[in-house]
């Protein structure tokens, strides 16, 4: 009984280091407000996923099978929110001139993960895959949350970094406008594959 630790790693670090929602907010942030402004938001987007983990490590799916209806609200409640944050993204402006505004903090990053498919998706998995049959419920949701949580210590700063230096190249240029455009539609499309694309995470 257990989890197949180092499997679920390898999965973990290929979803969590992919672009989705998550990660084009916080490389859109990090363009916009460079890498210090932004890592209280980087904070609550890691510690966000944790409020999914829990919930579905003691038993949340069982209501799903009880109230689908519930889980399809939450379906398009999700849409919703990460086509907003797209349009958000798409109308971002890096160059120095854009109007001036705060940083996103530690509670709006807390509410990425709990509204996005992918997040779901990829910790339904985990548990499916990697948990062993009869693994008590405790020791298999503390593996995957500390397992997913020291994947995005890591990998979300890079993003959020990745965002800060592309920011520097192209702010106040023409591409710039393309840049957040093609994150906008990077963001809905790894929505909508995970929403319509059968098992994907």
């Amino acid at each position: 009984m257990g989890v197949a630790v180092m499997n679920f790693l390898v999965f973990g670090a290929s979803q969590v280091g992919t672009p989705g929602p998550a990660n084009m907010a916080l490389m859109a942030t990090g363009a916009r407000f460079g890498l210090r402004a932004a890592l209280p938001f980087v904070a609550g987007v890691a510690l966000g996923k944790q409020i999914i983990i829990w919930p579905i490590g003691f038993g949340l799916m069982e209501v799903a099978v009880r109230y689908p209806w519930a889980f399809t609200a939450l379906k398009w409640a999700s849409l919703v929110y990460i086509c907003w944050l797209a349009w958000k993204v798409a109308n971002l402006r890096l160059s120095p001139g854009a109007e001036a505004e705060k940083a996103p903090g530690f509670l709006a990053g807390l509410a990425v993960h709990p509204l996005n498919p992918k997040a779901w998706a990829m910790i339904v998995t985990g548990f499916t895959n990697f948990v062993t049959p009869g693994t008590p419920t405790l020791q298999a949701t503390a593996t995957i949350a500390i397992c997913l949580l020291s994947l995005q210590i890591i990998l979300h700063p890079i993003w959020t970094f990745a965002g800060d230096r592309i920011a520097h190249t192209v702010a106040g240029t023409p591409a710039e406008r393309y840049l957040m455009w093609t994150l906008a539609a990077l963001t809905v499309a790894s929505v909508l594959l995970v929403l319509f694309g059968g098992e994907s995470a």
